[in-house]
C-alpha cells in the first residue's frame, strides 16, 4: 500500500512538473514565433511598398491588384530627364534629353519576386489586400494606397485570442499594414 501511495505521489509530482514547464514554455514559444512571423510580414510589406513606389513613378498611380503591379513592372520604363546646360541662365542655351530605363532592372536589383509578391508569409497562399483611391487632399488630386492583412491569417496556431494574455498588445484580429486611404501616408503600423 505504501508503494502504491509513493508511486501516485511520484506521478502527481511528474504531472505538476510537466504543467510548470509547459506554462513557462508556451509564452516563450508564442513570443518567439510571433516575432518571426511579424518580421517576415513586415519585410514583405516593405517589398510591396517599394514595388508600388516604382509603379507609381512609372504610371502616376498605384496598382490596385498584384497582377497589374507585376505587369506594370515587367513592361514599364522609368523616364529620366537630363538637363544639358544651365536653365537658370537667361543667356545660355539648354536642352532636355529623355532616357528610358526598364523597370524590371530595378526589380531585379532589389531582388523582388514579383510572382509571389502578394502572398502573405506563413498563410498557406493567402494574399494581401490592396485598396487604392484618388481624392482631393489639401486642394490637390492625390493617389492613396493601403496594403494590409489580418494577423490571424499568418499566425497559424497562435491566431487564437487566448494568446493575448502573453502580450497585452496582441490582437489576432488587428491588421499589419502600410499606407492609408484617408491621407497620403505610406508608413507601416509596425514601424
Amino acid at each position: 500500500m505504501r508503494i502504491v501511495i509513493n508511486l501516485l505521489l511520484l506521478a502527481l509530482c511528474a504531472g505538476l512538473i510537466y504543467l510548470l514547464v509547459n506554462s513557462i514554455q508556451v509564452p516563450i514559444k508564442f513570443r518567439a514565433e510571433k516575432d518571426v512571423r511579424e518580421a517576415a510580414v513586415a519585410d514583405k510589406l516593405k517589398q510591396i511598398r517599394a514595388a508600388q513606389g516604382m509603379y507609381h513613378n512609372i504610371h502616376g498611380e498605384y496598382a490596385n491588384d498584384f497582377a497589374k503591379l507585376k505587369m506594370g513592372l515587367d513592361t514599364g520604363k522609368f523616364q529620366v530627364i537630363k538637363v544639358i546646360g544651365d536653365p537658370d541662365d537667361p543667356n545660355a542655351e539648354f536642352s532636355y534629353d529623355t532616357i528610358y530605363y526598364a523597370a524590371i532592372d530595378s526589380v531585379r536589383t532589389l531582388n523582388l519576386d514579383l510572382a509571389n509578391l502578394g502572398e502573405v508569409p506563413y498563410s498557406e497562399g493567402r494574399t494581401f489586400e490592396i485598396e487604392t483611391d484618388t481624392m482631393t487632399y489639401q486642394k490637390t488630386l492625390t493617389h492613396f494606397l493601403e496594403v494590409k492583412t489580418i494577423r490571424k491569417k499568418f499566425m497559424g496556431v497562435y491566431a487564437d485570442p487566448k494568446y493575448a494574455k502573453y502580450d497585452d498588445r496582441y490582437d489576432p484580429n488587428s491588421v499589419m499594414k502600410f499606407g492609408s486611404t484617408n491621407s497620403p501616408n505610406l508608413g507601416g503600423n509596425w514601424e
